[in-house]
């Protein structure tokens, strides 16, 4: 025999109820996306390579770490490695301008 007793209804509590102010604040979201997009409409600058698009950033980072790999090959050959102060900064800051450099010559407006 199923019981029939029911539960007496209990008010939910306010911490529970979606205020009219946070639902126009879900219904505006999908806008806020379409506005805050990080690529213009022609898309990020990227290059074919054997057959898939990579994106610039990628190789002009590749191409900065060879500049900091050939700066530091350059430093020990020449002794200059014993008397340079701080080495991995500077390796560091050639490398990051070598990148930057390869970005503008080669996709700089």
């Amino acid at each position: 025999m199923a019981s029939t007793v029911k539960w007496p209804a209990k008010a939910m509590p306010r911490r529970y109820i979606i205020s009219p102010r946070a639902n126009a604040m879900f219904a505006l979201l999908p806008f806020e996306y379409m506005i805050l997009t990080g690529c213009s409409a022609g898309g990020a600058p990227s290059f074919d390579l054997f057959g898939a698009f990579f994106p610039a950033w990628l190789l002009c980072g590749m191409v900065g770490i060879a500049g900091a790999a050939v700066a530091r090959a350059i430093f020990v050959s020449s002794g200059l490695a014993n008397a340079l102060p701080y080495q991995l900064a500077v390796c560091t800051a050639i490398g990051v301008i070598t990148a930057l450099l390869v970005w503008l010559v080669g996709f700089g407006h």
